[in-house]
């Protein structure tokens, strides 16, 4: 029942929600700290991070029930997250629309990575942009989980940068 009731709001705020929202959330200041941040990490580590944003979703999948998690899958194979030498990629999504942080870790990674830690990054990052606190708080997330990834694919000889560090806003 929760879901039929739900629907008609969650299509609104897919409806309101468009890429200029998007961009003046993450502006080109805060997507070039963000890459920063992203080059930083993966000089401690071996793992690979990709940054995605998007502000909301086609209206005919909202109405299907596409949830922001297989989003997240869907963008982690299309952009090739999946696709490293050492199955250590990851992605981080932010459904703006649905004010949803998701982060979706290669095999290589969760074989080490419980599923309950990145939920917590998930939270707190969500936390910061419900304060409206988007630059800073997907700065943290992602120095997060760089040390989780320098813990567990520490970096022990330069090697090649497999993903761009860039972020990307759809």
């Amino acid at each position: 029942m929760s879901l039929i009731l739900g629907k008609p709001q969650r299509l609104g705020r897919h409806f309101l929600t468009d890429h200029l929202i998007a961009r003046r959330k993450f502006s080109a200041q805060a997507l070039k700290r963000i890459e920063e941040a992203i080059s930083r990490g993966e000089r401690m580590h071996e793992g690979q991070l990709r940054f995605v944003v998007e502000a909301s979703l086609p209206l005919a999948q909202v109405f299907r029930g596409l949830e922001p998690r297989a989003r997240a899958l869907q963008l982690f194979g299309q952009l090739g997250v999946w696709d490293t030498e050492h199955n250590n990629g990851v992605l981080v999504y932010v459904l703006l629309a649905d004010k949803d942080v998701e982060i979706v870790a290669d095999r290589g990674i969760n074989r080490r990575v419980p599923q309950d830690t990145w939920e917590t990054v998930c939270r707190a990052m969500e936390a910061a942009f419900k304060e409206g606190r988007f630059e800073d708080g997907a700065v943290d997330g992602i120095t997060a989980i760089g040390e989780l990834l320098a813990q567990h694919f520490p970096r022990s000889a330069p090697g090649p940068n497999e993903l761009p560090d860039q972020p990307i806003v759809l």
